[in-house]
C-alpha cells in the first residue's frame, strides 16, 4: 500500500502566511558609495571607476530593489549630488520610502551649504538640511494644514513618512574650539550660522521611516 503524505490534504498556505512565514528583510545599502565601500552593505554607484557591487544610477526609477526589503541606507556625502530638479530628487524620497521596511534607518552625512567643501563643487546640486526632512514627516504635516501653515505638506502629497531622528552639526576646528573653550556660547554660534560661511563643515542625520 502507497502511504500518501497528510501535507498533500491541508489546505495551501495563505499570502498572509507566507509574508508572515518570509525571512526577514537584511538588505542595508550605500547608495552613491564612491570609493568609500561599507562591508555588509549593498556598495551602489553609477561610475564604474568605483567597483561597486552594483552598478546603478540611484536618479533612475523605480529603483530595483523590492518593496520592504532595506532595513538601512547609508548616504555618505553622495545625496547633496543627486536630484537636481525637484522632479528628480522627491522620485528619490518615493522610492527610498517605497523600499524600506517600517522603523528602517536611513542615515545622510552632508555638508553644511554654507561651508567651502560644498560651495566649491559643481556636482554638489542639492542642499540637505534638517528642516529639508521635516517636510516628509506626516504628522508634522497634518499639524501644518490644520494651522494653516505654508510649509509644503510633501509627506502628503508623496504618501511618505520620514521622522527626524537626530540632527548633528560639525563645526570647524577653530569654531569647535572656541565654543569648548567657552569664548563662544551655542547661541553665538547658531546666529553665526545664520551670517557667515565656513562655521560647520557637515550634517549628520538619521530618518527613520514610519510605516
Amino acid at each position: 500500500m502507497t502511504l500518501i503524505p497528510q501535507s498533500i490534504f491541508e489546505p495551501p498556505p495563505t499570502l498572509t502566511q507566507t509574508l508572515n512565514s518570509a525571512p526577514p528583510a537584511t538588505l542595508k545599502l550605500n547608495l552613491g558609495c564612491g570609493f568609500n565601500s561599507f562591508p555588509g552593505y549593498m556598495n551602489v554607484d553609477k561610475s564604474p571607476a568605483c567597483h561597486p557591487d552594483l552598478l546603478f544610477d540611484a536618479e533612475t526609477q523605480p529603483w530595483p530593489w523590492q518593496t520592504n526589503s532595506v532595513t538601512e541606507v547609508q548616504f555618505s556625502h553622495s545625496l547633496e549630488h543627486m536630484g537636481a530638479t525637484s522632479c528628480v530628487f522627491l522620485g528619490i524620497i518615493r522610492e527610498l520610502y517605497r523600499v524600506c521596511v517600517p522603523d528602517a534607518r536611513v542615515q545622510i552625512l552632508a555638508p553644511h551649504p554654507r561651508h567651502d567643501d560644498f560651495l566649491n563643487d559643481p556636482t554638489h546640486v542639492r542642499v540637505l538640511t534638517p528642516a529639508l526632512f521635516t517636510l516628509f514627516d506626516r504628522q508634522k504635516n497634518l499639524q501644518w494644514i490644520a494651522g494653516h501653515f505654508v510649509n509644503s505638506p510633501l509627506a502628503i502629497y508623496l504618501d511618505v513618512d520620514f521622522v527626524l531622528e537626530s540632527s548633528e552639526l560639525t563645526l570647524t576646528p577653530a569654531y569647535h574650539a572656541k565654543l569648548a573653550s567657552g569664548e563662544l556660547s551655542q547661541h553665538s554660534v547658531r546666529l553665526l550660522l545664520r551670517e557667515r560661511n565656513n562655521i560647520a563643515s557637515e550634517y549628520n542625520l538619521v530618518l527613520r521611516v514610519r510605516k
